[in-house]
């Protein structure tokens, strides 16, 4: 028996980076975490972006949501705030965000290598964590990419192929549009349950075991006939 969690984010999102620690908190206390298969999928938020484009959170933030830049400046340190409550680093000041198809191909080159898990949280600390920023850097993510355990050249080869990987990111994409996910963190349990949201650990705890209690066999016991047990068996009727 095993479980199989998907989970779609982009590097650009900070509710993924929290969810994914919640997420880790709940799979610690799961009694079967060794028998949960996590696989992560690709969703970028503006696939839009030019590659190249990139430039500051915070004004960012102000022009798609209609707000003052001391607005989003607050939102950031309120997610500030969330993160330190369960132990993640976040930079509340001087980020940047851009396109995140290349970090996606990555992540399928990653998973067909057995590192993509080092490779996200690799890509998570680079864009919330540390002080420089992230997109637009080819050498950053390259570098990134090595200290997850990934060949450089196989990285820069990658990422000197546009089409390497692409259409695995592109199936995730049309994958969670059809599950109905239209935003991230999107989990989803054996393809059963789905859990949308940086949720509290307890929702995912839930989850787990949900998952996990409908893959037990059920027997389905009809009863009346005679038997025997530890008692005695049925006197036979006359």
């Amino acid at each position: 028996m095993a479980v199989q969690v998907e989970i779609w984010t982009d590097i650009n999102c900070p509710f993924c980076y929290l969810g994914k620690r919640r997420f880790e908190h709940a799979l610690a206390g799961f009694a079967h975490r060794d028998d949960v298969q996590v696989v992560h999928r690709s969703f970028e938020l503006d696939p839009t972006l030019p590659t190249d484009h990139t430039g500051p959170v915070v004004a960012h933030i102000a022009e798609k949501y209609g707000i003052s830049e001391a607005q989003a400046a607050a939102n950031e340190r309120g997610i500030g705030a969330q993160a330190a409550q369960i132990g993640l680093p976040y930079q509340v000041a001087g980020r940047d965000f851009g396109n995140s198809f290349d970090m996606h191909r990555l992540l399928h080159y990653a998973l067909a290598h057995g590192r993509q898990e080092q490779l996200l949280d690799a890509l998570y600390r680079g864009n919330f964590a540390e002080d420089a920023p992230l997109f637009g850097d080819a050498g950053r993510l390259v570098h990134l990419a090595v200290e997850a355990g990934l060949d450089e050249a196989d990285v820069r080869a990658v990422l000197a192929d546009p089409e390497a990987y692409a259409d695995a990111v592109r199936a995730d994409e049309r994958e969670a549009a059809r599950l109905g996910a239209n935003g991230v963190p999107f989990f989803v349990f054996d393809r059963k349950y789905g859990v949308s949201g940086a949720q509290p650990s307890e929702v995912f705890e839930q989850a787990l075991e949900r998952a996990w209690s409908d893959q037990e066999p059920v027997l389905e016991v009809v009863g009346g006939a005679d038997a025997c047990g530890p008692d005695g068996c049925a006197l036979p009727q006359r």
